[in-house]
């Protein structure tokens, strides 16, 4: 970080400027074909420059095909982000050179994205926030460089660069915001809910970590109450959610750090680096006149007819914030829950299929075991590796509701379940796990507890109230946790403020 040896703090340099913050996402469609030609794009492991052909290696003579579904996908979320889709689009070529594109082009939208003027709301820790998005458009993808250490006869530990074109020509969507977020934790939650939007939609798998979804922030700062723009700078290679509100955050500080000491900012690409937790230099920044945009000449402008766009719109399911909104006011689940549940695909199938399964259960406690049990189990924490019935779960809850086995009881069988998938009845019966609801049988264990533990007897009796706690874990213990806990307390009480 450039500045004084005295370096400033975020908080300290937030009270003296404002961010002002744009976000470019670029995401990989879930399209089995290139978007220009019928090379695959399932390169994952694949051998290098082994998924191209001539059309995406821009050889002499070929032309490109547009890919149908890709245009498809890009619609649709112009629909999900509320934007105006474009009954008329074309082609551009987006000029520059560098090695891993081989035709030294970039088939890209420019002045016609297919969507534009959309807009975003998503929730932040300062409550609901919308960011409007300039637009939504196709490309295609560049190819990859790896850099290299070769050792061998005639290089001797010489840093090398190899292409691998597999990537080039895989269909791009990039989405721009306007600049209109102000922080770190907003640029975030924006990513993160458009990440969400495309999943649930289905257009993108959006795995940051597998180079599906790439974030770029366009980062400045201004004194506070100006309204001229400072000087942006692009930010790249955040890799993670976490990474893209850390690095927004770096570059204000180092930016409000460099202004304080009477440096110019200047326009720039830098990257994130994660060890060190700081932005670092790349190259000077290109302005949109050095990509010297010109229309496609080999592919015609497209044109959506009325019935393609209703199609697609028909087909649109429902989205994160029509799904969490319905959780809260039919099901009367927090604002949390729900939002746990609309954030992880298999959870939220989980917590509706055992809805439907028709035992009964309480949406708020298929929601607790779902959010709670199921996700704990599901991420491996157990060691077992298995599935939830959404029948058998319902089963499981409602005997837990029902005061059948006790929620202690009912993890065990949640866990026997998930790893081997035998039914949940088969489970409490062969284990033995039926709650002790019997009041004799009850007393028993509650008078062998009393008298083996004379010492916290006295405590209750003395006025700590916490000793109860203490003595009903016990009975549980004793009765392997087949004991209905609130009948223990009640009676653990009685007993003991009737001796007294």
């Amino acid at each position: 970080m450039t500045g004084p040896a005295a370096v400033s703090t975020l908080r300290g340099a937030l009270e003296r400027y404002e961010a002002v913050i744009g976000i470019e996402i670029h995401c990989q469609l879930r399209t089995a074909s290139k978007m220009f030609c019928g090379c695959s794009t399932d390169i994952d492991g694949a051998r290098p420059n082994s998924h191209c052909c001539p059309v995406c290696l821009g050889l002499p003579g070929v032309l490109p095909t547009i890919n149908k579904r890709a245009v498809e996908y890009v619609i649709a979320t112009g629909f999900a982000i509320e934007a105006t889709v474009a009954h008329t689009t074309r082609w551009d070529r987006k000029n520059y050179f560098y090695p891993d594109l081989p035709k030294g082009y970039q088939i890209s939208q420019y002045q016609l994205p297919l969507a534009a003027n959309g807009k975003l709301t998503f929730d932040t820790s300062a409550g609901p926030f919308t960011v409007r998005i300039n637009r939504a458009h196709l490309e295609e993808d560049t190819g990859r460089l790896i850099h290299a250490e070769l050792d061998g006869r005639r290089v001797s530990l010489a840093r090398r660069s190899l292409i691998d074109f597999n990537r080039c020509g895989i269909p791009l969507m990039e989405i721009v915001t306007e600049p209109d977020i102000r922080t770190a934790e907003q640029a975030r939650r924006y990513a993160e809910e458009l990440r969400l939007l495309m999943q649930t939609i289905g257009v993108s798998n959006a795995e940051m970590e597998n180079g599906q979804m790439r974030v770029e922030a366009n980062v400045s700062i201004r004194p506070i109450g100006r309204e001229a723009f400072g000087t942006r700078v692009e930010v790249k290679n955040m890799n993670s959610m976490k990474a893209v509100e850390r690095a927004i955050n770096f570059e204000i500080e180092r930016q409000a750090v460099a202004i304080d000491s009477g440096e110019t900012i200047t326009m720039e690409t830098r990257g994130w680096d994660e060890p060190s937790q700081s932005t670092y230099h790349m190259r000077p920044k290109e302005e949109e006149n050095d990509y010297r945009y010109f229309p496609e000449p080999d592919l015609p402008p497209l044109i959506t007819s009325p019935e393609w766009l209703a199609e697609i719109k028909a087909r649109q399911p429902e989205l994160p914030a029509a799904l969490r909104t319905r959780y809260q006011d039919e099901f009367g689940l927090s604002g949390y829950d729900a939002a746990v549940l609309v954030n992880d695909s298999a959870a939220r199938t989980l917590f509706e299929h055992t809805l439907a399964a028709g035992t009964g259960a309480s949406a708020k406690l298929v929601a607790n075991w779902v959010t709670g049990e199921y996700m704990r189990l599901a991420k491996g924490e157990s060691g077992a590796a298995g599935q939830v019935d959404p029948a058998e779960l319902a089963v499981l809850v409602k005997l837990v509701a029902d005061g059948v086995i006790s929620g202690t009881n009912a993890k065990e069988v949640m866990a026997e379940h998930f790893a081997s998938g035998a039914k949940v009845v088969a489970i409490v019966e062969a284990r033995g796990f039926r709650q002790i609801s019997d009041a004799g049988a009850l007393d028993t264990a509650i008078e062998s507890v009393l008298a083996a533990n004379p010492t916290a007897v006295a405590d209750y009796r003395a006025g700590k109230g916490a000793a109860v706690g203490f003595l009903v874990g016990q009975v549980m213990k004793a009765t392997r946790g087949q004991a209905n806990a609130v009948m223990v307390q009640t009676a653990l009480r009685q007993r003991l403020d009737n001796a007294e």
